[in-house]
C-alpha cells in the first residue's frame, strides 16, 4: 500500500514538473490560452496525468516516457508555430471577420458555428445593440469578439504581425497595402518580413523589427 502511494506521489511530482517546464520553455501563453492548440495541449496533459496517475499497470518509466513524448511534441509544435506562418495558420486558424461596415456575413457566422442570438449576445456584452453601428467585428481564435465602431480612427489590431500584413486591420482604417509598404519604406524598412510588429496609432506607424 505504501509503495502504491509513493508511486502516485512520484507520478504527480513528474506531472507538475512537466507543467512547469513547458510553461518556462514555451512562455506564459499556456496560462491564458489564446488559441485552440494551446487549450488542447493543456487538456491532453491533464488527461495524461489524470488517467495514468492511479493506473498501477503503468510504471514510472512508461509514465516518464509518455510525458517526455508529450513535452517534445509541445515544443515542436510551438517552434513550428513561431517560425512558420503557414503552419501557424493551419493549426490555429485565423480570426474571422463577421461584420464589416454594418453588414453581417452570415456565411462567416455559419463557419464559426455562431447563431444570430450568440452574435447579438457578444455585441450586447460590448454595449452594442445594432450591427449598423459596427465598422468591423472580428472573432478571435479563442472565441473573443473584437469590435471596431464606426468613426473610430485607430485599429484594434496591429497592421503587421510576425512579418505578415493584416488586411483586416488595414481595412478598418481605410488604408491599402501599397500605403503601408510606402510608410515602412519611409522608416528605412525594405521588407515586411523584417517587421515583427507594426502598430498604427493617431496617424503614426510604430515599427518593431526582428
Amino acid at each position: 500500500m505504501i509503495v502504491s502511494y509513493i508511486n502516485i506521489a512520484i507520478k504527480l511530482a513528474l506531472g507538475l514538473l512537466s507543467i512547469v517546464m513547458v510553461i518556462n520553455f514555451t512562455g506564459k501563453g499556456n496560462l491564458a490560452p489564446s488559441s485552440a492548440s494551446d487549450q488542447v495541449q493543456n487538456y491532453v496533459l491533464g488527461g495524461i496525468i489524470g488517467g495514468m496517475i492511479y493506473n498501477e499497470n503503468i510504471g514510472l518509466l512508461q509514465y516518464f516516457i509518455i510525458l517526455l513524448i508529450w513535452f517534445c511534441l509541445v515544443l515542436s509544435l510551438r517552434w513550428l508555430k513561431t517560425n512558420n506562418v503557414f503552419f501557424k495558420k493551419a493549426i490555429d486558424g485565423e480570426p474571422s471577420l463577421l461584420i464589416s461596415r454594418g453588414k453581417l456575413d452570415t456565411e462567416a457566422c455559419r463557419k464559426a458555428g455562431l447563431t444570430a442570438h450568440e452574435i447579438m449576445f457578444k455585441l450586447r456584452s460590448n454595449n452594442i445593440y445594432s450591427i449598423r453601428n459596427v465598422k468591423q467585428a472580428v472573432l478571435e481564435q479563442n472565441g473573443q469578439l473584437i469590435v471596431v465602431m464606426s468613426g473610430e480612427e485607430n485599429p484594434r489590431y496591429p497592421l503587421i504581425t510576425d512579418g505578415t500584413i493584416q488586411a483586416q486591420a488595414l481595412d478598418s482604417i481605410d488604408k491599402t497595402e501599397e500605403w503601408l509598404l510606402e510608410r515602412i519604406k519611409e522608416q528605412g524598412v525594405e521588407s515586411v518580413s523584417d517587421v515583427f510588429l507594426a502598430e498604427y496609432e493617431n496617424g503614426n506607424l510604430n515599427i518593431v523589427l526582428y
